[in-house]
């Protein structure tokens, strides 16, 4: 598994399969997805293809200090240590910019929060829909 640098022609897949991962959460919290919202954000967040073996299996997307805005794989990928490995990475890069602190947020009813918790990230606040985590570095 492998990250490379996502193109601006990867937008499309990435929101696909965002609106794909995430509406039923949008749903159940009462929200509204909004694409423009989302191809808006793609150019100012740095964009990651996960990849294995040249097969395109999801993305992530990142923000300011290594904020994990976006994390998704296809459904094929999941439940492989796919997720397990770009949290992995991403903890090195963020050892590497001298980043004292990993952060995501992620809705409540949401599975991947046993990932996370699995992957030394901390619940630090809560709302109605969310739960905000962080993984201290080093």
């Amino acid at each position: 598994m492998q990250l490379i640098p996502a193109t601006d022609q990867h937008c499309a897949f990435a929101r696909d399969l965002t609106r794909r991962a995430m509406l039923r959460y949008y749903h159940e919290f009462d929200l509204l997805w909004i694409e423009e919202a989302f191809d808006q954000a793609w150019g100012w967040r740095e964009q990651w293809l996960i990849v294995e073996d040249e097969k395109v299996l999801g993305f992530c997307s990142l923000s300011q200090a290594l904020y994990i805005r976006e994390l998704h794989l296809v459904e094929n990928a999941r439940g492989r240590g796919i997720g397990t490995q770009v949290l992995e990475q991403l903890a090195g890069w963020a050892a590497e910019r001298r980043l004292p602190l990993m952060r995501l947020t992620v809705f409540k009813s949401n599975p991947a929060q046993a990932l996370y918790q699995r992957r030394g990230f901390q619940a630090v606040g809560e709302d109605e829909c969310f739960v905000r985590m962080q993984r201290a570095i080093g």
